[in-house]
């Protein structure tokens, strides 16, 4: 059973302002709660239908304490989803810790304004796919927490350290790092040498594309050649080729 000023608390989370506050995000739906209890993240509560817990009952053991049994529509009224899906559940913020040996390792991706959530959950994605350890955001991003985010990450907000930190001084930080930059007048990505198979790959915002004041950071300018007559590419999306691109390089023999 379910009270009705945690029913309250749990649509609060939809507002950014409530979750910095309670330091608490949303996870919805069966395969993302169901990753979220194999992981190490801190579990504040869960609310699921009746066969949900039953089909976790194993895994559950341990969380008896913090499962909350509730009716569809009790579900309804408090998801974010237009089609809710059995389970949600209430998980502490997590606290990012940046591996600088790993950082030398591996492609991380920054990111410039990016405001949709979509775009930015699809980032999250394509990084976790990619093994790609990192994603920071310049602090203008929208939150990594949103609800839309979260969902369009699929479970991947699990397993990839978002960072939210002000991108200049994060190039300044790690001059040892190149920077990708996306822009329209760089080198065709395909030609492009990736054999240090480190890195930034610096993606800018949707309408606008990188701040100029980040172009002076940019050690290699990077484009997706263009053969129709598609205006731009969506973000993620170009964010997604690049990123395959360079990981996937191999040096020429």
């Amino acid at each position: 059973m379910i009270s009705k000023p945690q029913m309250q608390f749990i649509r609060s989370l939809a507002i950014k302002k409530y979750r910095t506050q309670a330091g608490v995000f949303v996870v919805e739906g069966a395969k993302a709660v169901a990753e979220l209890l194999d992981t190490q993240h801190q579990i504040q509560a869960i609310y699921a239908l009746p066969s949900w817990i039953n089909d976790h009952a194993a895994k559950l053991r341990k969380y008896n304490d913090i499962v909350v049994e509730i009716s569809h529509k009790e579900l309804e009224m408090m998801s974010e989803l237009s089609t809710p899906n059995q389970v949600l559940a209430i998980v502490q913020m997590p606290k990012a810790h940046i591996n600088p040996i790993l950082l030398t390792q591996k492609f991380v991706f920054a990111l410039d304004q990016i405001q949709d959530p979509g775009n930015l959950g699809t980032i999250i994605r394509t990084a976790d796919w990619m093994g790609m350890p990192y994603v920071f955001c310049s602090p203008d991003c929208v939150d990594v927490f949103n609800p839309k985010t979260v969902q369009a990450t699929m479970g991947s907000v699990l397993r990839v350290s978002v960072i939210y930190t002000p991108l200049n001084e994060l190039f300044i930080q790690h001059p040892q790092l190149p920077v990708y930059g996306a822009l329209l007048n760089g080198k065709n990505l395909f030609e492009t040498d990736f054999t240090t198979q480190n890195g930034f790959l610096l993606i800018g915002n949707e309408a606008h594309g990188i701040s100029p004041s980040l172009h002076q950071h940019i050690t290699q300018a990077i484009t997706i050649p263009k053969h129709g007559q598609a205006e731009s590419l969506n973000a993620a999306l170009a964010a997604s080729i690049i990123a395959a691109v360079a990981v996937n390089f191999k040096t020429p023999q």
